[in-house]
């Protein structure tokens, strides 16, 4: 049985439940965390590690969480997105250039891990989102793949809802004209 955001939060205020409710916790989100992670930097071993650092800092920063169980989830994509976005940045960047978009890099890699010849409707699919921006990558990510809400993802990104409506029907359009292609 599954235990509700709700109860896992009160086990982590708890001194004497603190790392079973931490276990918990691990335990309903490291898959969903993982292929959010997976999704937004491709390869597995990079994901491996952003999720182990995500996990470290939900750990590092439960004790000062005030939020209820219903922005818990929130509170996890919020951390988890920031340390992609920030590896991304860092890892992707050009010498002398503030940001990067990492998507052709990423690209490359999809394309060595699929091998060149891989025209499967769903690696058609996965270089068009490796192609778009990492806006509208991340923001279709987390309302295709995870099923958020615009409300929920909004309380992840810091972007108005409105905003978010916009990148993801540009992320739509852009993904059906590459996939005709």
């Amino acid at each position: 049985m599954a235990i509700d955001n709700n109860e896992i939060l009160r086990m982590l205020k708890s001194p004497e439940l603190r790392n079973e409710g931490f276990d918990a916790l691990v335990h309903a989100f490291t898959q969903r965390l993982y292929w959010h992670i997976r999704r937004m930097v491709v390869v597995h071993d990079d994901a491996a590690d952003l999720l182990q650092e995500t996990w470290i800092k939900v750990f590092d920063g439960i004790g000062s969480f005030r939020g209820s169980g219903a922005e818990l989830t929130a509170w996890l994509y919020r951390i988890a997105t920031n340390n992609c976005l920030s590896m991304l940045r860092h890892k992707y960047r050009r010498p002398l250039m503030f940001f990067d978009d990492p998507g052709s890099r990423l690209l490359e890699r999809f394309a060595e891990s699929e091998g060149e010849s891989s025209e499967s409707i769903e690696s058609k699919f996965q270089k068009a989102l490796l192609s778009l921006p990492t806006k509208q990558r991340t923001v279709f990510n987390l309302r295709y793949y995870d099923e958020l809400s615009y409300a929920e993802i909004s309380r992840i990104t810091g972007i108005s809802e409105a905003s978010l409506k916009t990148n993801y029907h540009y992320a739509q359009k852009r993904i059906k004209e590459l996939m005709i292609l």
